[in-house]
């Protein structure tokens, strides 16, 4: 098993303890999972950092949407970026795009320049470029440590041929973190068939409101309509249950 690692997504300092108590190498730290993911509040950061003992990446990303970022949202990021610096994160996850789907290398060399001594990982923004083996030697030429990706497609499963393509051309220069949709039943058959050492997953479960009384025609969301009486976490179980299925 130590041949492999496994990151969580996890979206609460509760998740990231589960994590952690599953066997996870580290936790990518995010809010907003049902905008895929944006940066997490200051005291997420502090509370996830204080309590865990491996390593935590941070998610910068300032809003849902595209990846391609206003000078503005860039200057934003870098903030978010020293910020996670100051509370002594291991790692942030970061990635832009320009608007014809090619690697922003502009912003990209700006948040490098501001994440220096951290580890990054550029991530699923790979998924919506247009071109992944030229984009794949841009990032590694930038000097970030992986690529989060499902392989372009809407999980890590379905990319299996493109995941496999890219770890050939990364070739050890950087590494290719699976992730996306990846669990129980397919973890085993992504790392045999692509080669790839490094998962990321979230192992959550839906966990009921703990409100009796229930006001449910008043919604608080807007334009993402969630079941605000559940949530979902990662749990220790899924995150075990999912790690020893590479040792079967």
């Amino acid at each position: 098993m130590k041949k492999y690692k496994f990151e969580i997504c996890t979206n609460s300092v509760e998740s990231s303890i589960a994590a952690q108590a599953g066997g996870a190498n580290r936790v990518e730290l995010c809010a907003s999972i049902p905008e895929g993911g944006t940066t997490p509040s200051y005291g997420e950061i502090v509370m996830t950092r204080k309590l865990l003992n491996i390593k935590v990446q941070v998610i910068i990303r300032p809003r849902g949407g595209d990846f391609c970022y206003s000078p503005l949202e860039i200057q934003t990021m870098i903030k978010d970026i020293e910020l996670c610096k100051e509370l002594k994160v291991d790692g942030v996850v970061f990635g832009c795009l320009n608007t014809d789907g090619s690697i922003n290398m502009p912003a990209m060399k700006q948040l490098m320049d501001a994440a220096k001594n951290l580890s990054v990982t550029f991530h699923r923004a790979f998924d919506a470029c247009k071109d992944p083996s030229t984009a794949l030697e841009q990032i590694i030429s930038l000097g970030c440590d992986r690529v989060l990706t499902s392989g372009q497609e809407t999980n890590a499963e379905l990319g299996i041929p493109l995941l496999k393509s890219i770890n050939e051309q990364a070739a050890g220069r950087i590494i290719i973190l699976a992730g996306c949709g990846v669990n129980e039943q397919n973890i085993k058959k992504i790392a045999d068939q692509t080669g790839i050492r490094e998962f990321h997953f979230s192992a959550r479960e839906t966990v009921p409101s703990l409100m009796t009384f229930r006001r449910e025609r008043v919604p608080m969301g807007g334009a993402v309509k969630i079941d605000e009486f559940s949530r979902a976490i990662t749990t220790e179980k899924r995150v075990k249950e999912t790690i020893a299925k590479l040792s079967e």
